[in-house]
């Protein structure tokens, strides 16, 4: 994990339209966070739409359930303290919200591609990646009226400034959950072919929010899908070579990389067709794997680095 928030501190060092390596770059200044992703990223949107994720889940950090998928912190919720940013409220989420700094369209189990199966089936979420953005087109519009008809500043002060939204940073974190049921549902082929609508269709969004006046987008492109435990939880007697030596399934890595040579090459063409965009793309996949195949020295960090336990 320390080599993981590294990456991002680094990489915010300021958004631009390469891959970024130099650090000494000026601190970059967004007056808010728009995110659109899956479980990944999010802050409470399933939680809100469903049932909510319960204890333990949140104890590390939180110390309660806070409507992510982890003990602690999603990276998102680094991103926005580097970016001197509150936390993200989830659009779903009708209670404690505050969306003056932005908002997180993100929900656990989304997709970029709509898929013809619920919820309780196999834990998919209704709100893939172009739901989110009518949620979004939806959410900049309300709000603007709600700004402009409120009466005082303490009406406006959980409201987004309208003017801000061109000024802000989008986030892309998706495109999991499309493999997995392409796990379930294809064969590697099939996969393979599907690849150009999905990075595609998240090219669409991108250039929704461009149209709009968004200028600055940061995509992650998908983990080491191989790499998580679910994926050997049915699984006995693996046949040789089904693992690398990592203990990763080795196929589902091989369309992850794929997906993300696409995705990257889509990038670099959006920055063709998008020329006013910043658009940062963020290489999650060797950083996760990074993490994962150099287990012992990260355990060896960490336990170097935490303080001792007052009893």
């Amino acid at each position: 994990m320390a080599l993981f928030l590294l990456f991002v501190v680094f990489s915010l060092s300021c958004v631009k339209g390469v891959e970024l390596k130099n650090s000494s770059l000026p601190s970059c200044d967004f007056p808010a966070i728009y995110n659109f992703g899956d479980s990944n990223s999010d802050t409470g949107g399933i939680s809100a739409a469903f049932q909510p994720i319960p204890s333990p889940y949140g104890d590390g950090f939180f110390h309660k359930p806070s409507g992510r998928d982890s003990d602690g912190r999603v990276i998102l919720d680094f991103i926005a303290e580097k970016l001197n940013l509150p936390y993200l409220s989830a659009y779903l989420n009708s209670l404690g919200t505050n969306y003056k700094h932005g908002a997180n369209f993100a929900t656990g189990g989304s997709t970029i591609r709509r898929q013809n199966e619920t919820i309780f089936e196999y834990g998919i979420s209704p709100f893939s990646l172009d739901i989110q953005i009518v949620q979004f087109n939806q959410f900049k519009t309300r709000t603007k009226l709600l700004y402009q008809e409120a009466k005082n500043s303490v009406e406006r002060s959980k409201l987004p400034v309208p003017e801000e939204f061109s000024k802000a940073l989008y986030t892309f974190d998706i495109g999991q959950n499309d493999l997995s049921v392409g796990f379930r549902k294809m064969n590697f082929d099939q996969i393979r072919v599907s690849m150009p609508d999905i990075v595609n269709q998240l090219a669409s969004a991108v250039k929704n929010i461009y149209q709009q006046g968004g200028r600055s987008f940061w995509i992650h492109n998908t983990g080491p899908i191989g790499c998580l435990p679910v994926n050997q939880f049915y699984k006995h007697n693996l046949p040789v070579g089904y693992l690398d030596q990592y203990g990763c399934v080795n196929d589902h890595n091989v369309m992850a990389v794929e997906f993300n040579k696409q995705l990257k090459d889509r990038v670099v063409k959006m920055r063709t067709e998008l020329p006013e965009a910043a658009i940062t793309y963020v290489d999650v996949y060797a950083a996760k794997y990074g993490l994962i195949s150099n287990t012992k020295n990260e355990v060896l960090w960490c336990s170097e680095h935490t303080p001792p336990t007052k009893l």
